[in-house]
């Protein structure tokens, strides 16, 4: 149930920060977001005032585009029933706006995941999918299952949309293998971003395939879509002086604007002076904070599943059973903003990376992903450390 209400504190929205501001909920919607001084309380109906801890920070609802799952819950799976508790528990601990990511699978399995999370995409709990597979490098594949990666296969991709109803919104994609000119066209052409990753690409084939893609969607995608980068530098060769690889093209490319790059900064996938580097290097407005987090998120250490494969954790490190491949994250989007903050991150670029970054990514800049009048009221409040203390999706107190 929406309310309408006031809520008062320092606002970080739009790579900024304002002190004494006020956020107004009017029936689901922000009809005021800016300096408490001008609130016009005559032009908007009684508001009933949020009671907020001191020092409380107001954010916008966060944006994840690679999120496997959480709370006990994998999207691989195809179980309704687990895909909303995941759904339930991101919304509650601030990611108002997911896109539910599948892993490499054998066909009818990603058909039967995209079957249930239509479903749920058709009700607006989740933004869409995000495909990460099948079409991915053997030599970089990580915890994807190796024995269902396939070169790309257009007849394979329309059977993929079909079933996602629409809301297949990202695919990850390997830009050497064989077809992958023609599959990034096909993407494009029905506004799916190409996201490269899972790669083992040399410098030049990884700077044409995104600028080619780049421009594709400049034609049929929303205003604000570009492609993106998996998870960088995981998934891929390292930077090394004499070989760069997809690290510098990628680089070269995000510090342009002509793609986004996923950092997984969760004090796992990286190392905070990598993250704080990147930021310095490329810009927040061209970094997008991902979780990449799976069934494992916001449960303790133990077994859990990522698609068709086994996973244990131990202190929050995900990895297969089978290799000790890293397997996803463990941290909340909310999570990996308070640790990129404690990395050196400047707060206002840390929140813009997992708010408007990632929304204008999916077209979404005029409905989420900032604090403006006008916008679905998706609000995050956090204390002085960046952990949450209430969340709003939609005008509905989630905690």
């Amino acid at each position: 149930m929406t309310t309408s209400c006031l809520l008062t504190g320092t606002l970080l929205t739009d790579g900024t920060e304002l002190g004494d501001a006020a956020v107004a909920v009017v029936d689901g919607r922000i009809a005021y977001a800016g300096p408490g001084a001008g609130l016009d309380g005559a032009a908007l109906p009684s508001l009933v005032r949020m009671e907020l801890p001191p020092g409380s920070i107001l954010l916008p609802g966060l944006v994840d585009l690679h999120c496997h799952g959480a709370a006990g819950g994998d999207f691989p799976s195809g179980e309704p029933e687990a895909a909303r508790t995941a759904v339930e528990f991101l919304h509650r601990s601030g990611t108002t706006t997911v896109l539910a990511s599948l892993v490499t699978a054998p066909p009818e399995d990603l058909l039967r995941s995209l079957g249930v999370l239509r479903v749920l995409a058709d009700e607006g709990l989740v933004e869409g999918v995000h495909a990460e597979g099948p079409f991915l490098s053997r030599a970089r594949c990580g915890a994807q299952d190796p024995r269902f990666l396939r070169d790309p296969d257009l007849h394979l991709l329309a059977e993929l949309l079909d079933a996602a109803g629409g809301h297949l919104r990202t695919m990850t994609y390997a830009p050497e293998l064989p077809g992958a000119e023609g599959l990034v066209r096909e993407l494009a052409s029905h506004g799916v971003v190409p996201s490269l990753g899972h790669t083992d690409a040399d410098t030049r084939t990884t700077a044409d395939s995104l600028a080619k893609a780049a421009e594709l969607l400049t034609v049929s995608a929303p205003d604000g879509a570009r492609p993106t980068v998996t998870h960088l530098f995981n998934g891929m060769p390292p930077l090394h002086h004499r070989s760069p690889g997809p690290v510098a093209a990628c680089l070269e490319l995000a510090t342009a604007g002509r793609v986004a790059v996923e950092l997984v900064a969760d004090g796992v996938h990286l190392a905070p002076a990598t993250v704080r580097m990147v930021f310095g290097l490329v810009g927040a407005a061209n970094v997008a904070l991902v979780t990449d987090s799976m069934a494992a998120t916001g449960l303790p250490d133990g077994e859990y599943d990522l698609g068709p494969a086994g996973v244990v954790v131990r202190d929050g490190e995900a990895r297969l059973r089978s290799n000790g491949a890293l397997a996803g994250g463990t941290a909340t989007l909310l999570d990996v903003v308070r640790r990129t903050v404690a990395s050196g991150v400047d707060p206002a670029d840390a929140v813009l990376s997992a708010t408007a970054v990632p929304a204008g990514i999916l077209g979404l800049g005029e409905e989420v992903g900032s604090l403006r009048a006008g916008l679905r009221a998706d609000v995050v409040v956090v204390d002085p450390g960046f952990r949450p203390v209430t969340v709003l999706r939609g005008g509905e107190v989630l905690r």
